[in-house]
């Protein structure tokens, strides 16, 4: 149940369609617009990243092993986040980390411009970028509800806050590559940093409740170890991370094998892989709206499941594929399959958590769906150069589809237990 709402209600003068209803409130509006600017910096920066360190080293293990340094800090330490994002104040932590990021896209831009960068440094401020988002992601997820005042318009704004962040996938690397062609990956990195001022003011204008209500402070762990007995002791707060954990742990990585699959598979170069890659976010977009356009929360307990086998029968179906318009219709399918399992699971999620609970569980959800990232992306390579590309798309597409067949197998015990009235 939703404990701490805001109290701004949508603005009188403002008509808002249906689909759009969360923006009549000014700080989702505000927060929104922010958000949309930076998120499209962000991506710029993650296709620079790798394109720069493999310029400097052209070194196939320096590249993973940077990606590896700046995905396995959210593994470790999200769920310790939780639990300050449940103690402290969720708007503050976002200040923080969002200054943190900007200093981080500053320090990379500074030092390329200035010619010394080296690879050392990229991994240093990859790490610490990665810790970072390990505090940003749990406080952004569980800042969501204080943005709307009506429980029936979370929906909403999560499918909304979806729907700019596939925007900026689809935005970001393409102004990525014609950044790179053109002015190099220093000025990607300094667009990135001044991007944050965008955010920073966005966050600096919206009126939030008070603080958070002040609470015995017990040790780190022991409030871990109670955010862990309470996600799982509760059937559909468990059910529902064990279903992401699955799907992102084996499905999630073919992103990782789609270079692969574009070149060796369909005979492609780089432009294919970035069409196929677009398509998918194209898929994810329109997932993001469908579910915007939806009021209340009711059939998504049934979506869930559906998306999930919608994604792993794009996948199975994606391993057969030798034909590229054929590949692009199943990327949009398995970016729509993508998109309403995590909005969804994610609407669920925050309808039924009580408020002291939220920043953990949404670490939790976290971990599930970017926590398993560098082990997925170890496990989906392993099994590639065993088995092949094609047949790790079809174990990971089996695999989705069997834990939606779980999940549903287990509804009526899980519909029991959910207040989603």
């Amino acid at each position: 149940m939703i404990d701490t709402v805001a109290t701004v209600r949508p603005d009188k003068e403002m008509a808002v369609k249906p689909i759009f209803r969360s923006l009549g409130y000014r700080n989702f509006r505000l927060y929104f617009a922010g958000q949309g600017i930076s998120l499209i910096g962000s991506w710029i920066q993650r296709i620079a990243t790798p394109w720069l360190v493999y310029d400097l080293t052209g070194s196939v293990f320096l590249l993973g092993l940077v990606g590896f340094v700046g995905q396995i800090p959210i593994s470790l330490f999200s769920p310790f986040a939780g639990v300050f994002t449940d103690r402290w104040n969720r708007y503050h932590i976002l200040l923080a980390t969002q200054f943190l990021a900007m200093v981080q896209a500053g320090l990379l831009s500074w030092l390329v411009l200035a010619q010394t960068i080296e690879v050392w440094q990229i991994l240093v401020l990859s790490g610490l970028l990665g810790c970072v988002h390990a505090f940003d992601i749990p406080a952004r997820q569980a800042i969501i509800v204080l943005l709307v005042d009506r429980r029936e318009d979370l929906s909403n704004a999560i499918a909304l806050n979806s729907s700019i962040v596939n925007g900026a996938k689809l935005l970001g690397p393409a102004l990525a590559g014609v950044l790179i062609a053109t002015a190099g990956t220093g000025v990607c990195f300094l667009l990135n940093a001044l991007s944050y001022f965008f955010v920073i003011g966005s966050l600096l204008g919206i009126t939030f409740p008070g603080e958070n209500p002040a609470k015995e402070r017990k040790p780190v762990l022991t409030e871990l170890a109670e955010g862990i007995s309470y996600a799982f002791a509760i059937v559909p707060i468990r059910r529902i991370i064990f279903l992401l954990f699955l799907t992102s742990l084996v499905g999630m990585p073919y992103a990782v094998l789609m270079p692969v699959y574009a070149r060796e598979i369909l005979g492609g170069a780089a432009e294919t892989y970035g069409f196929l890659m677009g398509a998918s976010g194209l898929g994810a977009v329109s997932g993001a709206f469908y579910l915007a356009s939806r009021t209340g929360i009711a059939g998504l307990l049934t979506i869930l499941p559906l998306s999930a086998g919608t994604f792993g029968t794009g996948l199975i179906l994606l391993s057969l594929s030798r034909s590229y318009p054929l590949s692009l219709a199943l990327m949009v399918l398995i970016g729509l399959g993508m998109m309403l399992l995590l909005a969804s699971a994610n609407t669920l999620l925050q309808n039924i958590v009580a408020d002291r609970m939220r920043g953990r569980v949404m670490s939790f959800f976290t971990l599930a769906v970017m926590g398993t990232a560098p082990f997925g992306s170890f496990l989906a390579g392993t099994v590639a150069g065993a088995l092949g590309v094609p047949q790790t798309m079809l174990l990971g597409g089996g695999c989705s589809i069997a834990g939606a067949v779980l999940f549903t197998a287990g509804l009526p015990a899980i519909r029991r237990m959910a207040d989603l009235s």
